[in-house]
């Protein structure tokens, strides 16, 4: 006897968030108990994502996002295994000037903090877990995304039909959610692959970040507990796959001679992964009910470490039109809210775009008379204390009108 045919199982929400990585989950619990709900999917299985071993992922957080985590309560959740950091040094290739920020110039609190991406990501998920308001449908893929003047229907690969007044991709550089809707990009590759990997080293952490710029790629270090350290070590792409076919032992030694041995010896304690370095930028944030976040809208150089931190300033201001939109009983969809995300986004990205960009380009040469305008930009900096303190702001994500989010204050 055949079984009855089953009636389509369809969800109402009030936004669909494509894409459950560090933006999406991120959104997820910002909205969570807010009384704005959303459904988030994505394809990766989250058990095998939150029980994933240290793998050499490790994010910088700035200091503005972290009260943003603070104010979502997720912070409690990372806080004993981020390490702060507390002073930045700027060293450019064998010049004998740095650029030094120390913490204690701007106030008492670090300028950001590291933590390990499995950390991050397991205490975003389980903030929209544990909030209402908000499904997390991993893993779980959409096969027909259908936007419209009065909302958007996607169907799952397991039959599924979501409805929502809003669609936001968050689905990486790469997302099939903004091509689908037409939104080109600008686009071009740096020709450099970044190795990134954490070592083991035998002096003690002091908590300072070090950014080493040489005319190959910027070399950074950046603190994590222990006596460990995160490094993204950038090279001509045409020397990656060299690099990461050497034993251990004579790896160790080629990362030994651009490490240093101001920690005493270092050797490698997780996978060593590469990542490819282009820039992406979308032509428009958002289309007829979607909106843009973090790479789906801006895929920038790591330099700076400012990339992720750009993407969750995306997401602090995107909650916090959706939460006022609510309120106000107004469509959650539409344009008046879609403009608003994309004014107040638009010229913090583009600035941001434009300086590592070009922080990348003035710094990955040894070209005489550009080597000598940097050591002069660089001592200009350590000389004016009051510029200092502006770029330090800056990094730490504090300068400007910030979203509620991004002061401390939930939504």
């Amino acid at each position: 006897m055949a079984k009855a045919k089953r009636k389509r199982d369809i969800v109402e929400t009030d936004v669909l968030v494509v894409g459950g990585g560090l933006a999406g989950s991120a959104l997820g619990a910002a909205l969570a108990g807010t009384g704005v709900s959303a459904v988030v999917v994505d394809r990766a299985d989250p058990k095998i994502l939150k029980n994933q071993k240290l793998d050499g992922r490790v994010t910088a957080i700035a200091f503005a996002t972290k009260r943003m985590f603070d104010a979502m309560g997720v912070w409690g959740a990372m806080q004993k295994d981020a390490a702060p950091i507390e002073d930045i040094r700027i060293v450019d290739g064998a010049s004998p000037l740095i650029l030094h920020y120390d913490h204690r110039e701007v106030g008492d609190d670090p300028l950001g903090w590291m933590v390990e991406n499995g950390t991050l990501r397991r205490a975003l998920l389980d903030g929209a877990a544990r909030g209402q308001g908000i499904r997390y449908l991993a893993p779980e893929s959409i096969v027909r995304l259908e936007r419209g003047e009065t909302g958007v229907e996607a169907q799952l690969g397991g039959g599924q039909v979501l409805r929502a007044r809003l669609a936001v991709a968050a689905d990486g550089r790469d997302s099939e959610t903004r091509d689908a809707a037409g939104i080109r990009c600008t686009r071009w590759s740096y020709g450099q692959t970044a190795i990134v990997l954490v070592v083991e080293h035998e002096a003690p952490q002091d908590f300072v970040a070090v950014e080493h710029f040489r005319p190959a790629g910027p070399f950074a270090i950046l603190p994590m507990k222990g006596k460990r350290s995160a490094v993204v070590w950038t090279e001509p792409d045409r020397r990656v796959p060299g690099l990461l076919a050497l034993p251990d032992d004579e790896f160790d030694a080629e990362l030994a001679k651009r490490f240093g041995d101001f920690r005493g010896r270092v050797r490698t304690v997780s996978p060593r992964l590469a990542y490819k370095l282009r820039f992406s930028h979308a032509e428009r944030y958002c289309a007829e009910r979607l909106a843009l976040v973090a790479d789906a809208a801006h895929a920038l150089h790591p330099v700076a470490g400012q990339g992720i931190n750009v993407g969750f300033r995306d997401v602090a201001v995107l909650a916090e039109k959706l939460v006022e939109a609510k309120a106000r009983g107004e469509d959650l969809g539409g344009a008046a809210l879609l403009d608003a995300y994309e004014r107040a986004r638009r010229v913090d990205v583009f600035a941001m775009a434009v300086a590592t960009d070009g922080i990348v380009k003035l710094f990955s040469n040894d070209i005489l008379p550009l080597r000598l305008a940097r050591d002069l930009g660089l001592g200009l900096v350590e000389r004016l204390p009051p510029l200092k303190r502006l770029f330090m702001r800056h990094a730490m994500g504090t300068l400007g009108a910030l979203p509620r989010l991004l002061t401390g204050a939930a939504l």
